[in-house]
């Protein structure tokens, strides 16, 4: 495996959290990214560069908000408070794009005293919540700003709303019962460290990126992303060029853990050493047609190809893959330029076919970078002719004009086709050079021709051949590169 040069990068990036930008100090190590919520960065800000109300509305003064709401789309808050918990009806978040957001005159921590006339001073939080919802499209709002409860307001925290297995949290207790939302409380800052180790780094995956500015960092169990937004896409660029790298240069420690924990001659490792696992992204068929790209886990071993939804770390998990295709029975049938998106430009792709029972499965799978397909297409190719010399030869039952015989494919010695019972004579034995077609109905059957004076030889597999017709010209690709290599 390539030799990768750790990066270490610090910036200003914007997070993801709640439906939220929220401004983050991001810094990159080589194991690791931090990040640490900016101060003011929080509800704030970040989302179009509107705050979200006025700023400098003094506490205590009562203020009039006309909110009208669009077509589509209600007033745009959520509520907490009521007379039940003996605290007035508080604006508790303001949700981006929405009516209370764009009419830029609302904050949180404002106290609604007032709907449309309707007096809320002494309301309950149902009563408050059905007001606002008879409120109609145009709403006047008697606010007023009380700098004591913010407190109660939750704001975002990286630790609390950043669900992330493994990441080491870096931040203080944000319960309601301390005074934590103070101005003057100097705790820790809002800190979360993320382990790169079997992260993904991916671009245009889970979320639309028209403007090309964002980062998603999947987890090693897939069920956490992390989105990142940069200021142009030149930084995103270099921001994912770098998390990428990092990622990349922590494989070859992950496959060392990975080989010591299955052992050499462990059961669940059958014995074969795991030579390359890294994550990419799957191309899934939906309903109606739609396609999508979803990330998937793939490691090659000496004799296999393996597939997961996550990172396998223990024996258990490793010996339970979503799909296990046998590497000699596997090609590569394309590797480049897929076909071109709008906002994506050319995506990079391959795809393997594999030849099972059920006949051919194919997968497509897309990669981020240059140098990640280069690093697949050499890993499967050479994966599959070493595969090849590995299992030397495959014997199939089958039936030949009448009679039970068995079909051998020997890697050096080519084919032998002999009775199958103890001891069955030999009926045809033939080297590689003298096959001159092979063929297969995609059901049961065989065709091979050695020009001999028995003819075309059709062979009943009694289920689908295709795991042997791949197996053949495995053998068959694997023999002439051999020979250009030793030529």
């Amino acid at each position: 495996m390539a030799v990768w040069t750790r990066a270490c990068k610090a910036g200003l990036l914007e997070l993801l959290l709640r439906e939220r930008w929220v401004r983050v100090a991001a810094e990159l190590s080589g194991e690791a990214l931090s990040l640490t919520a900016e101060p003011g960065g929080g509800e704030t800000a970040v989302l179009n560069g509107v705050v979200n109300g006025n700023a400098e509305a003094a506490p205590g003064c009562v203020r009039r908000v006309r909110v009208v709401k669009a077509e589509a789309g209600g007033l745009g808050i959520s509520i907490k408070g009521g007379r039940e918990n003996r605290m007035p009806v508080l604006i508790s978040r303001i949700f981006p794009g929405l009516a209370a957001e764009r009419s830029g005159a609302l904050r949180l921590g404002d106290a609604i005293l007032a709907v449309n006339g309707v007096d809320l001073r002494d309301a309950t939080h149902d009563q408050a919540v059905q007001a606002l919802k008879r409120a109609g499209r145009e709403v006047i709002l008697e606010v007023k700003f009380m700098r004591e409860v913010t407190p109660y307001i939750k704001k975002p925290s990286l630790v609390s709303d950043l669900p992330w297995e493994g990441a080491a949290p870096q931040s203080p207790s944000l319960s309601s019962s301390e005074d934590s939302g103070s101005p003057q409380h100097q705790g820790p800052r809002d800190r979360k460290v993320i382990p790169l180790k079997m992260c993904f780094a991916a671009r245009n995956l889970s979320m639309p990126d028209l403007e090309n500015r964002l980062i998603e960092l999947h987890s090693p169990d897939s069920r956490n992303t992390l989105i990142l937004r940069c200021k142009d896409t030149a930084t995103a660029h270099s921001w994912f060029t770098a998390l990428h790298a990092n990622i990349t240069a922590l494989l070859p420690q992950v496959l060392a853990e990975l080989n010591a924990m299955l052992g050499t001659g462990g059961a669940a490792a059958g014995g074969r050493e795991v030579k390359h696992i890294a994550w990419l992204a799957e191309q899934a068929r939906l309903d109606g047609g739609r396609q999508q790209w979803r990330p998937v886990l793939m490691a090659v071993t000496e004799k296999d190809l393996l597939l997961y939804d996550g990172m396998p770390w223990t024996r258990d998990a490793w010996a339970s893959p979503c799909h296990s295709y046998p590497l000699v029975a596997t090609r590569l049938v394309h590797s480049g330029s897929g076909r071109r998106s709008p906002s994506l430009g050319s995506e990079l792709t391959f795809a393997t076919r594999t030849g099972s029972r059920q006949g051919v499965e194919m997968h497509v799978f897309r990669v981020e970078t240059h140098r990640d397909l280069s690093s697949w297409t050499r890993v499967l190719v050479q994966g599959c002719h070493a595969a090849a010399e590995l299992v030397k030869e495959v014997t199939v039952g089958c039936t030949l004009g009448g009679q039970e015989v068995q079909l051998s494919i020997h890697y050096e010695g080519g084919f032998t086709i002999c009775r199958e019972e103890p001891g069955g004579s030999v009926l045809f034995r033939y080297p590689y050079e003298r096959l001159k077609m092979s063929a297969d109905d995609g059901i049961r059957t065989l065709y091979l021709d050695f020009g001999g004076p028995e003819g075309e030889l059709a062979l009943d597999l009694h289920s689908c051949p295709k795991p042997i017709v791949f197996i053949l010209h495995t053998f068959l690709s694997a023999k002439v590169t051999r020979m250009g290599l030793l030529a």
